[in-house]
């Protein structure tokens, strides 16, 4: 079954839409952001791929080069909130995935058997995660990252902050959600993602774990609607210098998880406040693997690589480590 894959464009202050259609990209008439062509769907009742099929034109770009940054076109990341970033709110359910408990146990130096809280929660995902249709499963591990003006576009660097003590990457698939104005989420799609930690600082103690999580992050550069996501193979590597250093096989999907995509939307907008309706919400669904647990620390120029079968073209971002500044930050009294 043949998916929909759209890009989000930017060419001086002249933005677009545009349906991949390899090695090409098709630019849609009349929207200009997948935010209006959501809504629109919304309001005509329609599905996102048939607005989408009504509205390409004729006019093509060269995928390859505005990939490769040579091009006065520009990929941006594939949703945004073009009116108001505040009103984007990203975010991500942690502990869902088979192998992760394996990386977070590693992380604080403790054994399946110590019974971590970390291994607590992630075993009530493997015993509650997936309920029966109509049910109620066990809530996942669920953290903050930021609003929309926390989102880098492929291509762009990841920021290691001055009080940062790392960064490192975390390869994920994300979901993409509109609230309709009835105040019902509404999948927009699934895109691969960065969702990038300071996991130094989390393996401090995992209280840290709040804290670690604010920090840039990256999705892109393809929004897929209604992918399959069973079991979904891809690859992260780590690059220093042109040459690989570290890469690892990893998978993602329902089959490879603890949790169902159903389970973790359940317990995401459950909460009233994330059903506000014309927000937007971009939601990590875990990682399975990072290069943390394999004892790599990436460095200032590394680029981190991540690529999904089925999810387009790899979402690859550059790490920027800025220099550590011990000053404390003052506050002004009024």
């Amino acid at each position: 079954m043949s998916t929909t894959h759209l890009v989000q464009l930017l060419r001086g202050s002249e933005r677009r839409v545009a349906l991949v259609e390899e090695p090409r990209l098709r630019l849609l008439k009349t929207y200009d952001s997948v935010f209006a062509l959501a809504t629109a769907a919304i309001t005509a009742g329609q599905s996102l791929t048939s607005i989408v099929r009504t509205h390409v034109s004729d006019e093509t770009l060269d995928y390859d080069a505005i990939y490769a940054g040579d091009s006065e076109w520009r990929l941006l990341s594939p949703i945004d909130h073009p009116l108001d970033p505040a009103r984007c709110l990203v975010s991500g359910t942690g502990l869902t995935h088979l192998g992760s408990a394996k990386n977070r146990a590693s992380m604080h130096e403790k054994s399946d058997a110590d019974l971590t809280d970390s291994m607590k929660m992630f075993r009530s995902g493997l015993d509650g995660g997936r309920p029966a249709a109509g049910k109620i499963g066990s809530a996942p591990e669920w953290f903050y990252k930021g609003s929309a003006t926390i989102l880098r576009a492929p291509g762009a660097p990841l920021d290691t902050p001055s009080y940062a003590l790392d960064g490192g990457e975390e390869a994920e698939i994300a979901g993409v959600y509109l609230i309709d104005s009835a105040g019902r989420p509404c999948r927009i799609g699934m895109t691969t993602a960065n969702e990038f930690s300071d996991h130094k600082f989390e393996k401090l103690n995992y209280l840290n774990l709040a804290g670690s999580k604010i920090r840039t992050c990256s999705i892109g550069p393809e929004l897929v609607i209604d992918p399959e996501f069973n079991s979904v193979p891809g690859t992260v590597t780590i690059e220093r210098g042109g040459k690989t250093i570290w890469s690892k096989a990893i998978a993602t999907g329902e089959a490879e998880m603890c949790h169902s995509v159903a389970n973790i939307e359940h317990h995401h907008f459950k909460f009233e406040t994330h059903r506000r309706p014309g927000d937007l919400h971009v939601h990590y669904y875990g990682a399975c693997a990072l290069s943390f647990g394999d004892g790599v620390e990436v460095a200032d120029g590394d680029v981190m690589s991540i690529h999904f079968t089925g999810f387009g073209r790899p979402l690859r971002n550059p790490l920027h480590v800025a220099p550590a500044n011990p000053s404390p930050i003052t506050v002004q009294s009024l």
